[in-house]
């Protein structure tokens, strides 16, 4: 795809989350972007459905959504912070890698839950960044963390 001037919008559906997104089902953890401040706030909506496959062995009797999984909804959030804050560049199917991870799990997410994920920049430069990221169900903070990464510059084949 020839380099593309992101338009600025507001919200992201599923659709639109896809085409930013590398990962897909089912490692997709980001169902929809509810909002978008561009270089300063993004925040993504999960839906955590008892169907998810992970809940078959974590745990059978106490379903809990897993903390890997709860950063990997913050990490895929960074990204669209990290897309629409580069405007100038085509990061699409880029390969992103997150090294850095300091987080606090504070509370468990279950099926059924609706999980807003927001992510604000600590310092973005054109190779990566560091983001704050905090997941919450309701009022309750479920985890926040601070996460690095950089950009690969090839295309994700």
């Amino acid at each position: 795809m020839a380099s593309e001037k992101r338009q600025p919008v507001d919200q992201l559906d599923f659709n639109q989350v896809k085409e930013i997104l590398p990962q897909r089902f089912p490692f997709l953890m980001i169902d929809r972007i509810v909002e978008i401040k561009a270089g300063e706030k993004v925040v993504g909506l999960k839906n955590i459905s008892g169907n998810e496959e992970f809940f078959q062995g974590h745990f059978p009797d106490l379903p809990v959504m897993p903390g890997s999984l709860i950063l990997e909804a913050i990490a895929q959030t960074a990204i669209v912070l990290f897309c629409y804050g580069n405007t100038d560049q085509d990061v699409s199917r880029r390969t992103f890698l997150f090294g850095s991870v300091k987080a606090r799990f504070l509370s468990p997410a279950y099926p059924g839950d609706r999980m807003l994920v927001e992510v604000t920049p600590v310092k973005l430069i054109s190779t990566g960044g560091v983001v704050k990221g905090v997941a919450k169900v309701e009022d309750r903070i479920v985890c926040k963390g601070e996460l690095s990464f950089s950009v690969n510059k090839e295309k994700a084949t």
